[in-house]
């Protein structure tokens, strides 16, 4: 009967609601997502160093010892050349943080110019500061070869970096669109298993509602926290002026990645009946599922890049081999279902 299922399925989104813990969670999602600039700078930065270059870095104080057009190519950076004569005066200054780093550039033009640079102990900083100079000293060794005869030919292409763009959709946006479904598998365990800790599994079932009905409601209630959490997470993105095409199918995928990790959760409770080992169980199932469809090139992750940046052969047919998978996992979960009560 419908109205059984519906008083599930608002009875499972209730719980939720009262769960201090999946609302703090859930708090912190969108305490994160109010910075999503500054996060999305972190996250680039590791995956991109040269990101920060562009972003970050100015006001550092730079040690030069010799006279170079290194410094002015520095400069150009935004960071301040603090000039020295001699590398002790320029060491005393260093070990008192007056400068961030030293330079010791030989003066002149030679056909082998050896350049030393002097770094703080803290890795942080020196990691930081070795991604500012990287520019500078592209520069500088672009203005050696030309006054060694050396001619170098670039182009200037226009638009955002590559890896931008491949860090946005590849890990960014299937991070998002994914980890909801992951966390929805993780509260059907928690919500199936609680029943037969509580021996209120019985009880529930005495109302006039299928064991298969209960197990469905509760599926049901879990992909709508999922999908509800993708939808919030692309509207925000959107927001930040990220272009993201085919929104229908990825939130579609979405819905059914997320009925594929509950159902699949649901299935490893009803043959376990205890929460540690579903848990334990379910953790590894995901770990070898995401192998598995990276070997196979069916990953949902590929998928989702592919449709967010309009590929013209991603399409409904490649969210229908998942839809597939989800109807597999569900009529096996319906004939098992029965263990519950055994």
């Amino acid at each position: 009967m419908i109205t059984p299922f519906l008083a599930v399925v608002k009875k499972e989104l209730v719980s939720v609601i009262r769960d201090r813990t999946i609302i703090i969670s859930l708090l912190i999602q969108l305490f994160i997502a109010s910075f999503s600039s500054a996060l999305l700078l972190g996250m680039l930065s590791l995956y991109d160093s040269d990101t920060i270059m562009r972003v970050s870095g100015e006001g550092f104080k730079i040690g030069m010892v010799g006279e170079s057009p290194l410094s002015s190519f520095v400069r150009q950076r935004g960071l301040t050349v603090v000039p020295f004569d001699t590398l002790s005066e320029a060491e005393a200054v260093f070990f008192q943080n007056g400068v961030s780093a030293i330079f010791v550039v030989p003066e002149g033009i030679q056909d082998t110019a050896e350049i030393k640079l002097y770094l703080p102990d803290n890795e942080a900083v020196s990691s930081l500061i070795r991604m500012v100079v990287q520019e500078p000293l592209k520069q500088y060794e672009n203005y050696l070869r030309g006054e060694n005869g050396v001619e170098v030919r670039y182009a200037d292409l226009k638009g955002k970096p590559a890896t931008s763009f491949e860090f946005m959709y590849s890990v960014l946006l299937p991070m998002l669109m994914l980890f909801p479904a992951f966390v929805s598998g993780s509260m059907s365990v928690d919500s199936l298993t609680e029943e037969v800790e509580n021996n209120t599994l019985q009880t529930l079932l005495s109302a006039p509602l299928s064991l298969n009905g209960m197990i469905s409601a509760k599926i049901t209630s879990s992909v709508i926290i999922a999908i509800l959490q993708c939808i919030a997470w692309l509207s925000l993105l959107r927001l930040n002026d990220i272009a993201i095409q085919n929104v229908g199918w990825i939130l579609l995928l979405a819905l059914i990645i997320a009925g594929i990790t509950s159902t699949a959760a649901m299935l490893g409770a009803v043959l376990l009946k205890d929460r540690e080992r579903s848990q334990f169980i379910y953790s590894l199932s995901l770990l070898a599922a995401a192998a598995i469809s990276t070997l196979l090139n069916v990953s949902p992750i590929t998928t989702l890049s592919r449709l967010a940046i309009g590929d013209a052969y991603t399409g409904g047919w490649n969210v229908a081999i998942f839809a597939v998978v989800l109807v597999g996992l569900y009529f096996l979960l319906l004939k098992l279902s029965r263990r519950m009560t055994a």
